[in-house]
């Protein structure tokens, strides 16, 4: 994977569509939505986050503390949980995506990688947070998820940026 090794390039991208960023998140929220059961759950990535961080990092000025919230809030309705605790938790992940995008995009893919790690893991922290307020007790093998979404980072990056460069390409034979 030489993705991993090699500093990006720097090149200038087109605007992504917000057809395709809409897309790319409703497409997130149904993945939360899969039947998760038993080892699985608690392995289970947050397909929502990681698609907030990206366009958070990615496009700041579009994709934000707002929108994020508003996506948390779906996805409280959808998971049928504490009514708030995603809003919260994406909140703060969409803050640090915001707030550290250029200290992100200059790293090259395996360092951003440990970066996001921190990200995830207070996102993480603020939903057994909340747990342990509501519940009185925090299940903390749901930390798993946090190492599976950040697993999920690299594969998600090079995905997206290969579905805008292809996007590109096209454009440029034609």
């Amino acid at each position: 994977m030489s993705y991993l090794n090699v500093k990006a390039k720097p090149e200038i991208q087109r605007p992504v569509s917000n057809i395709f960023i809409v897309l790319s998140m409703v497409v997130a929220l149904f993945l939360n939505g899969l039947p998760w059961e038993g080892v699985w759950l608690m392995l289970r990535p947050d397909f929502v986050a990681l698609v907030l961080l990206y366009w958070c990092m990615h496009k700041p000025w579009r994709i934000g503390i707002g929108l994020s919230w508003a996506m948390g809030i779906l996805a409280d309705v959808a998971d049928a949980s504490l009514f708030g605790q995603h809003a919260l938790a994406y909140t703060f992940l969409a803050f640090g995506g915001v707030v550290l995008h250029r200290r992100l995009q200059m790293f090259d893919l395996r360092q951003q990688t440990i970066q996001v790690f921190g990200i995830f893991a207070l996102t993480y922290a603020m939903y057994a947070l909340v747990h342990w307020q509501v519940n009185g007790y925090v299940v903390w093998l749901y930390f798993l998820g946090c190492l599976t979404s950040t697993a999920l980072w690299a594969p998600l990056s090079i995905m997206f940026q290969a579905m805008r460069q292809k996007r590109v390409d096209r454009e440029h034979h034609s």
